[in-house]
Formats: structure tokens, C-alpha cells, sequence
């Protein structure tokens, strides 16, 4: 029996449909940058995303996004006029075009003396010409420009691509690359390597865990050295091993190695928040425990408190709880909500709901402030009483304007206002939904009320805007000239590398870094953990770090980094050939997959659109396909289409 499985609309529109519709229709995205700009006075400031003047009006980076066969006429026009940082340019994407179709000694014409007018690149140049040689089949000349590169270059990332390539006949350059460049991309090939003709190596397997957390595979890596090696391991191994146990959500597993790390107030809560994630309450009580006698004023030391109250009986909950209320103010909050609460349970209503009201009072502008009037207003809309519940919902706006139920309490205020016949605070409502919370599926439904054409829960499949892609890409906020030049330029498993070396910070980054190992991501296709470094970056808690992200977000390029747009030419074709919209089908596989196209749900969901093999079996069968494959991004976007069509009809 054919095992069904429809697609969620309303989820997808709620996962970003709103920004994908505003950033792929030019029209929307005009109206939509409008309404941004009031909000956040960006067309004002600078912003780390924003194009220099130079870049505005460089007619290279607009080819970045083409094949080589379609640029090419474009880059020899532009690389044989006068030098210029244009010219620099075209030359250095012609050679490496050329070496990418193993025409060796186009490219090396192009790269001739390019190293001095083009300093930025100077290092890259270098393997260009080394990789030049390799395609021609000069490996005397190859092995030199591998040589020259360590010599000009000993301390920069391109270095371990050439101990890489020499190692292969001399084992002490691999010693070297692992010793000086343990995070880089050809090293981990080297360990990988040599850990297949002798996988007892624990040495090796601590580089990885300590400098490749969130690479594929790595979880075995680490279930190895915890299984077999646990009597060598450091306290800072156990940091590493659980950092990336936490960082890919095996939290019961980090809870275990960060018991066994230096003693923090983060490694001793994760240790406790991993155990109680994992449903091993007494771990997590004693690892609560031990966070605030060992650290009674860290940082952690307040949630942790909040934790344990909620892993205690009634009147020891009451006592942590209390302590959070008088020494914790961060926490406060949260804390008098879950004290009202226990206190209703036991009977004491007038203590709860003076909690509550110090809640509103002392607190304000908390997330717990913004939970408690929502429910309230929910309350009074059931009841009728719309006016009641605007007043209730309507500070949570301006008040608490960063809570996760914002987005909805503005869209209902809209909708409340209508009710009650105010017209223009209704349209003002609205806008704000659009222009602060874009990504959520309440402005999706604001745009609809303000009269944009996205469609509604009927109508959006046939709508069918212009898709538009950003014309050039935006600069990196973080890392080196070279990786940001790299970037820009499409050279992406070159600025990945690069990064890698150049990520220092990986357990701590800064806003503008993990924005940019978000970004360098995207670019390899690690479109999941990509898309999660960006999202993640609204979870920041200092207020210097909320500024310099809401700094990012007013800028479309972040958005489109957000939700990007990968594999656009199958679904565009496809949802032409189904009449259906293509940026629903986008926001369906951003929902469905993260645009992993070898993803696998545990049910056997497959691909982009994660469609079940028996379904396949039986489109295919429908359409007389012949010959497919689920992880074809192709073949899954031309079946999922037909299938979303298919249940969407019935």
C-alpha cells in the first residue's frame, strides 16, 4: 500500500515564504526594502554587507554567478583592456576556468605577472599556476610552483594545499600540515588517509574533533574516542568532544563529556542541560548542583537555577526560584512566571497573580512579560472582547518587540484593529509585521492584508512572480581581504579552505563570524548548517551583539543568505511545467530538506522535496519515468512538483 505523505503549506509559508516572495519579485522587494529602510534608518548608515562604490559598478562581479562557457567572451574582453582591479579580475576567473577544462596553458597566459598587480590574490595566483602546470602535465614545473608556494608563502592557508601535493612523495610535509594547519581541508584529507591504513590513531582523531566539529562523520569520530580512548583524553578534549557533540544536538552525549571538561559555568550547565535533555534528571540535578556552589554568580548559574526548579518538588522549587528573583535579574522573569504558576497549583491565586503583575511592572520589556500578556489576550479574544485584548497584545510590539510570539501578537493586533474600526493603526501593524519579522509566516499573511499579491492559503500556488537573484554578491563581514575578494568572486572552495584556517573562534564566534561561516557554507553546499549559523545568530543575548545582528538583518543580503536559492533552474522549469509558484516550491524544500539533496528522514523521506521511495516508485510509474534517482536534485524537484500538484488537487 502507498504509504502517503503531503506537504505542509501553512508550515512552509511559516518557515520564510513571505522573504523568499519579497526577495524574488522585484516588485515586492522595492516595497518591501521601503518599508526596512523606515524601520531601521539602513539607507542611512553603513552596513558591513553593503557593496563599496567601486563594486556597485564593477562589470565582472555581475558574471560571478555564470558558467564558464557563458562568461567567457565577457572576461577576455574585459581581461585585455587596461589594467584595473576589473581587469585583475577577469583574468584571474579565466585561468581558473581554463585549469577547470585542463586548458593548462590558456590559463598561465592569463596569470603572467598577475601576482603584483593583483596582491590580494597573490597567494591563490600561485596555485593557479601550480594547478596550471599539473593539468598540462608538467609535474617537474608542478612540483617547483608546489615548491615556490612554500617558500613565498610558508604561513598562509595555500600552503597546506602544496604540503599536501608534496607529502604524496615525502611524508614530512603531511607531519607539517598537520601540525601547522590542523583545521584545513587537505589536512583532513591527509588524516583521513592515514588513519584507512591505521585507524588506531588517537592523536589523529583528537585533531579532528578538536578542529572539525560539525564535519560529516565526525560523530563516529568521537564515539570512537570516547568508546576506546576515554583513559587518554584531557579535560580539554572532553570540551572539544562535547562542544561538538552540542553543536550537531546529541545533547545526552555532550552532557556526559561536558561533565568530564574544565570546570565553567558553560561546560558545568551544559553538562546539567545535556543530561536533562537526554531524560536523565538525576545527572541533571547534580550538574545544576554543582553550577551554583562552584559558580554562584556566573553567568549560567541563573538558568541553571531555573532548570533545576523545574526538576524539584514544589518547595524547592519555590526556594530556587526565589533565589533567581533576587540575584539574577536576566532571569528574573522567567522566574515569577514559573513561581505564579506553582503557586496557582497550590492554591495560592492572590501570590500568583501578584507575581505575574510584577511581571508586567518590573519587567516589561521580558519575554516572560510578553508570554503572559499573550495569553491574556488570547483569553479576551476568545471571550469577545477585542478592544481588551488589543490593549493587552498591542504593547508586547513596542515593549517586547524581540519575543519569539511578536510576530503573531502584531499581525492579531492588525487583525483586531479591523474588527474595531481603525483602519490606519490595522496598515501600521502590519508594515511592522513585514518589516521586522519578515521570516515568519505572520508577514507573509500581513502582506496579504495590506493588498501585496502573494496569494493566501488557496491561491498562493498559482501565483507566479518574477524570480529575481541578487546581482552580485554582498562582502563577508568577517575574515581576511583575501577570503572576502575569494568570495565574491565565486572561487568557494577556496574561501572555504581558507576559512577554515583563518575560524579561529569556532566554540565563541563573534556576530560577524558566524554570519560568515554562514555564508562561506552556503557556497560549498552545506546548505543545512549553513542556513542554521544565520538563523542562530537571533539567539545572541548581549545587547551589543542584538545591535550588530539587527544591523545584518537590515540588509536584504542578509535575507538572501537566510533563504537562498539554490537549485533555482529545476524548480523553475518544473513548476512551470505544474503551473505551481516557484518560490512555494523553494520555501517547501527549505522546509522539507535545508536544500540538502541527499538528505534522509528516518521514515526514508529522500532528497530535496523528501519524497518517499514508494511514492516515487509511483509517480514515476504515473509519468513513465523511467530511469530516476531521489537524490537527483533534478529528478526529485521534476517528481515532488508533480506530486504537490497531484495532492493539491485532490
Amino acid at each position: 500500500m502507498l504509504k502517503v505523505r503531503k506537504y505542509k503549506i501553512p508550515m512552509a509559508v511559516g518557515t520564510g515564504l513571505a522573504v523568499v516572495a519579497l526577495l524574488g519579485s522585484s516588485m515586492l522587494a522595492i516595497r518591501w526594502t521601503g518599508l526596512l529602510n523606515q524601520w531601521t534608518g539602513s539607507d542611512k548608515t553603513e552596513n558591513p554587507l553593503s557593496l563599496t562604490k567601486d563594486d556597485a559598478k564593477s562589470a565582472v562581479l555581475p558574471l560571478v554567478g555564470l558558467s564558464p562557457q557563458a562568461r567567457a567572451i565577457q572576461l577576455e574582453e574585459i581581461a585585455s583592456g587596461r589594467k584595473s582591479l576589473d581587469q585583475h579580475r577577469a583574468r584571474y576567473l579565466l585561468a581558473s576556468d581554463l585549469i577547470q577544462q585542463r586548458q593548462g596553458e590558456a590559463a598561465l597566459k592569463w596569470l603572467e605577472g598577475l601576482e603584483s598587480d593583483y596582491p590580494v590574490l597573490a597567494s591563490h595566483i600561485a596555485v593557479k599556476r601550480a594547478q596550471a602546470y599539473e593539468v598540462m602535465g608538467d609535474n617537474a614545473k608542478a612540483q617547483q610552483a608546489w615548491q615556490d608556494i612554500l617558500k613565498n608563502y610558508p604561513n598562509n592557508p595555500v600552503a597546506a594545499q602544496a604540503l599536501y601535493i608534496l607529502g604524496q612523495s615525502n611524508p614530512d610535509y603531511w607531519n607539517q600540515a598537520i601540525a601547522q594547519f590542523p583545521s584545513h581541508p587537505s589536512t583532513r584529507e591527509i588524516i583521513s588517509q592515514q588513519l584507512t591504513k591505521n585507524p588506531n590513531q588517537p592523536g589523529l582523531l583528537l585533531v579532528l574533533a578538536n578542529y572539525s566539529p560539525d564535519v560529516k562523520g565526525m560523530g563516529a569520530i568521537r564515539d570512537r574516542l570516547v568508546n576506546e580512548y576515554a583513559s587518554q583524553l584531557k579535560p580539554e578534549d572532553w570540551q572539544a568532544i562535547g562542544f561538538g557533540y552540542w553543536v550537531t544536538q546529541e545533547y545526552g552525549k555532550a552532557g556526559k563529556a561536558y561533565s568530564k571538561a574544565p570546570r565553567t559555568p558553560r561546560n558545568t550547565y551544559r553538562a546539567g542541560r545535556g543530561y536533562h535533555l537526554n531524560g536523565k534528571r538525576k545527572e541533571a540535578k547534580l550538574a545544576y548542583q554543582q553550577l551554583i556552589q562552584q559558580f554562584p554568580d556566573g553567568k549560567e548559574t541563573g538558568l541553571g537555577l531555573r532548570r533545576l526548579a523545574s526538576l524539584s518538588p514544589s518547595p524547592e522549587a519555590l526556594n530556587y526560584l526565589n533565589l533567581v528573583i533576587t540575584k539574577f535579574p536576566d532571569e528574573a522573569a522567567e522566574a515569577l512566571l514559573a513561581k505564579a504558576d506553582i503557586l496557582e497549583a497550590l492554591g495560592s491565586d492572590t501570590s500568583a497573580a501578584q507575581a505575574r503583575q510584577s511581571v508586567l511592572t518590573q519587567y516589561a520589556s521580558s519575554d516572560a512579560a510578553a508570554e503572559y500578556r499573550w495569553q491574556v489576550a488570547k483569553t479576551k479574544a476568545e471571550q469577545g472582547k477585542l478592544a481588551e485584548a488589543w490593549q493587552w497584545a498591542q504593547p508586547i510590539t513596542t515593549q517586547s518587540p524581540d519575543s519569539e510570539l511578536a510576530p503573531e501578537a502584531a499581525f492579531w493586533v492588525g487583525r483586531w484593529a479591523i474588527n474595531l474600526g481603525r483602519q490606519n493603526e490595522a496598515k501600521a501593524a502590519f508594515e511592522h509585521v513585514l518589516a521586522r519579522y519578515p521570516e515568519s509566516f505572520y508577514a507573509w499573511r500581513s502582506a496579504k492584508f495590506l493588498g501585496w499579491d502573494v496569494g493566501d492559503f488557496t491561491t498562493v500556488r498559482n501565483v507566479t512572480p518574477e524570480v529575481v537573484r541578487p546581482p552580485v554578491r554582498s562582502p563577508l563581514p568577517a575574515g581576511s581581504d583575501t577570503l572576502k575578494e575569494l568570495h565574491q568572486l565565486g572561487q568557494d572552495w577556496d574561501a572555504w579552505a581558507n576559512w577554515q584556517v583563518e575560524f579561529k573562534n569556532r566554540q565563541e564566534p563573534t556576530v560577524a563570524e558566524q554570519f560568515t561561516d554562514g555564508a562561506i557554507r552556503l557556497g560549498v553546499g552545506d546548505n543545512l548548517q549553513g542556513i542554521n549559523q544565520v538563523w542562530n545568530l537571533k539567539h545572541r543575548e548581549t545587547t551589543e551583539e542584538q545591535e550588530q545582528w539587527q544591523a545584518l538583518r537590515s540588509q536584504s543580503a542578509y535575507w538572501y543568505t537566510l533563504f537562498p536559492l539554490p537549485f533555482i533552474e529545476p524548480v523553475v522549469n518544473w513548476s512551470q511545467q505544474r503551473q505551481l509558484n516557484p518560490l512555494l516550491v523553494m520555501a517547501l524544500i527549505r522546509q522539507e530538506s535545508r536544500f540538502e539533496p541527499e538528505i534522509r528522514s528516518i521514515a526514508g523521506a529522500t532528497g530535496l522535496m523528501q519524497v518517499m521511495p514508494g511514492t516515487g516508485q509511483w509517480i514515476a510509474d504515473k509519468i513513465q519515468l523511467k530511469d530516476y534517482n531521489l537524490k537527483n536534485p533534478n529528478d526529485n524537484v521534476k517528481l515532488g512538483t508533480w506530486y504537490l500538484d497531484y495532492t493539491h488537487q485532490e
